[in-house]
């Protein structure tokens, strides 16, 4: 049995260059899918050469016959710098609807479903008002962001450099989240779900220390940072406000326990136990090594 939209109809993967969007892509050639990447750039987009691509800009309604054009699912990430989803990401799930989609996974938040407020949430309401078949990806905290935009103080400084205090936080590994969404598009039998994406443990930023100080053979340390020397160290390394004051949030909610629920969603759709810290820092030490080899330069954007 297929699932509804398999075949010869390609995916469109929003974000398809992107810290998940590359791993759905990915899991979607494993599986036998034809793919269709939706980028700003199709020229410069790198991508594998059986990936098809189409520029697909949110907010910009001409883009957005070409894309959604004979597409039969969607993979559905929200840029951050959209915060008016109204504006521009519902039109574009209109146009979906027009051309005939029949499948979105959508990359939501962990916790959307109780936060009337967050962009998610107004997503996800317009799924399940008006469709298509969805699935929901209610990720956690991406490891990822130990990379990006954490890592030049983990490489230059050996330093976990976050608001947190003594919250814990149930990681979760992009690689693990984009292979969760190349299986609802693939699969039948997530149709109408909506899975909390979410590591088997939730930790301590002093154990993710731990973890990456085995991993790259010297001492990692936990600054436990008050929020204003966060927001003028993030500020300095280039961040924006809008986003530094979204870290400041997060590690907020971290900071009072809000983050730390474990579910096993994740490993029910994987079939196997999704990746812990430990796995994530060996597999990306060279990462900060190459970011400790090449200083970034502080700058206020």
């Amino acid at each position: 049995m297929s699932a509804p939209g398999a075949g010869s109809r390609p995916v469109l993967v929003t974000g398809a260059t992107g810290t998940v969007g590359r791993h759905v892509v990915r899991g979607l050639l494993e599986r036998g899918r034809p793919v269709r990447a939706a980028v700003r750039d199709p020229e410069g987009a790198d991508l594998p050469r059986e990936v098809e691509r189409v520029r697909l800009v949110f907010g910009d309604a001409g883009s957005y016959e070409a894309a959604f054009d004979g597409a039969g699912g969607l993979f559905l990430m929200r840029p951050p710098q959209i915060a008016d989803v109204r504006e521009k990401i519902l039109p574009a799930l209109a146009a979906a609807r027009r051309a005939g989609v029949e499948r979105v996974a959508f990359l939501s938040l962990q916790g959307a479903s109780r936060n009337p407020f967050v962009p998610h949430r107004r997503i996800e309401d317009d799924l399940r008002e008006h469709g298509p078949a969805w699935t929901m990806l209610r990720a956690g905290f991406f490891l990822q962001n130990l990379i990006a935009p954490h890592g030049p103080d983990i490489a230059e400084r050996d330093e976990v450099f976050l608001p947190a205090g003594a919250g814990r936080t149930a990681f979760v590994d992009a690689r693990d989240v984009g292979e969760a969404g190349a299986i609802a598009l693939s699969e039948p039998g997530h149709e109408g779900r909506a899975y909390e994406l979410t590591g088997r443990e939730a930790l301590g930023y002093g154990q993710v220390a731990a973890a990456l100080k085995e991993a790259l053979g010297r001492e990692v340390r936990y600054v436990d940072a008050a929020p204003w020397s966060f927001w003028t160290r993030m500020r300095a390394r280039g961040h924006p406000r809008a986003h530094v004051a979204v870290m400041l949030a997060l590690y907020t909610s971290c900071r009072l326990g809000l983050a730390a629920h474990v579910s096993d969603e994740l490993e029910r759709v994987l079939g196997r136990p999704p990746r812990d810290v430990a796995t994530f820092a060996r597999d990306h030490a060279d990462a900060w090594a190459l970011q400790r080899s090449q200083p970034h330069e502080s700058r206020v954007a």
